[in-house]
């Protein structure tokens, strides 16, 4: 089942009726994810329906990342991961890079969450046209070191804070299917949705699925969590 058959039957996701069909979510677990985020991935996206069906998938789960087992899906979810993008591509090997790229390009979306975002780009998976950068350092943004923060976001229209480590910053594309879903403090494009062939592509410099034990973990006060539920806008972009 691909995204464009959802799309089709006018299944909007993330605010779908109970009657929907049911959406199929790979989510990658391994050695390119960091410890508990592929879980929180997991957790957070079934929390936002009961519609979505969501399996790990990867060397060591009992579905592998290829062709045949990405084609029972509908969603792949690449989620945060290190420091060291060449260790997490050498982990995942060309063989699950293409199989992911072939997935999208016939229809598939594919949502990227920080690391998930950075492997994304041109040098790496190849889903978008554009090399992306650590937000740290750009001017009027004010995380100054890899450390966790939250920090300030224009996300889908209403001003709010999300967990923040390190994430890119998304470039602004005029071809179609490009849409700013948030922005940092500094007007800079925090996520985004892009096109690749026939496939969506959603990236977030930030991470809003952090839940309540990221926050605790992080030492970052709880009143600084998000007052409202940013994954679902974020996954809301997987339509026309």
């Amino acid at each position: 089942m691909k995204l464009a058959t959802l799309l089709a039957a006018g299944v909007v996701l993330g605010a779908m009726p109970a009657h929907a069909k049911t959406v199929h979510v790979a989510v990658y677990r391994g050695p390119a994810a960091c410890e508990g985020c592929s879980e929180t991935a997991k957790t957070s996206i079934e929390k936002l329906d009961p519609a979505y069906r969501v399996e790990f998938v990867g060397k060591g789960e009992k579905t592998d990342i290829s062709p045949e087992t990405l084609s029972r899906f509908d969603i792949y979810v690449q989620p945060g991961g290190g420091q060291d993008i060449p260790a997490a591509l050498n982990s995942l090997g060309k063989a699950r890079i293409n199989a992911i790229r072939g997935f999208v390009a016939q229809g598939g979306g594919y949502l990227g969450l920080c690391m998930g975002a950075y492997l994304a780009d041109d040098a790496n998976f190849g889903l978008i046209p554009y090399d992306l950068a650590s937000e740290v350092g750009r001017p009027g943004f004010p995380v100054k070191t890899i450390e966790d923060a939250a920090i300030d976001v224009e996300w889908a229209g209403r001003k709010d804070m999300v967990y923040y480590q390190d994430g890119p910053y998304l470039p602004a594309s005029k071809a179609p299917g490009f849409q700013q879903t948030a922005a940092y403090g500094n007007g800079d494009i925090a996520a985004a949705r892009y096109s690749f062939k026939k496939g969506t592509v959603v990236l977030s410099g930030p991470h809003p699925e952090a839940d309540k034990t990221w926050f605790e973990a992080a030492e970052l006060p709880l009143d600084k969590m998000p007052k409202s539920n940013l994954l679902k806008d974020l996954v809301s972009q997987f339509r026309h």
